[in-house]
């Protein structure tokens, strides 16, 4: 079977240190992380939530991406008590996206939204915006010093 490689981005905005930090115990006994990003603090979207934290994962797998969502992540998020309303901007224990899989970016927000875009791109720097030729880091530079976020030093993700 072959190893697919893919991206996940983790966030929270209920009790997120504790969820983020459990959520990669639960998925390390399912999956291989190969690497972990900084935790950055952001403002919620949509929402006068709290604040969320985000990290992204690289990881290993032999399951597809479809496997990979119905058979893992879906069951960590559950695990950890996620609640799925209508309100697609409603605080959460734990979310789990698959924002990479085998170099395809799978979000239509990557390139737009720093939370999204910024902890990707301390695991994959190299990736380049298929239309401007310019690389995942360089766009990260210049969105991060005009958007609200705060890398979060005194939280360091265990694997």
């Amino acid at each position: 079977m072959s190893e697919n490689t893919a991206i996940l981005l983790l966030g929270s905005n209920i009790q997120p240190r504790e969820n983020i930090q459990k959520c990669i115990g639960l998925l390390e006994n399912k999956i291989q992380i190969v690497n972990v990003s900084s935790v950055w603090k952001t403002k919620a979207i949509g929402s006068e939530g709290p604040d969320f934290l985000n990290a992204a994962l690289k990881i290993n797998t032999p399951l597809l991406r479809e496997e990979l969502k119905s058979k893992v992540l879906s069951d960590v998020e559950n695990q950890l008590g996620r609640k799925r309303t209508e309100d697609k901007y409603a605080p959460r224990t734990i979310d789990v996206d698959i924002i990479i899989f085998n170099k395809k970016i799978l979000d239509e927000n990557f390139w737009k939204c720093v939370f999204i875009a910024l902890p990707a791109s301390e695991l994959e720097p190299e990736i380049r915006h298929p239309k401007y030729d310019i690389s995942l880091a360089d766009i990260v530079n210049k969105i991060t010093n005009s958007a609200n976020v705060e890398l979060v030093k005194d939280f360091q993700l265990r694997i």
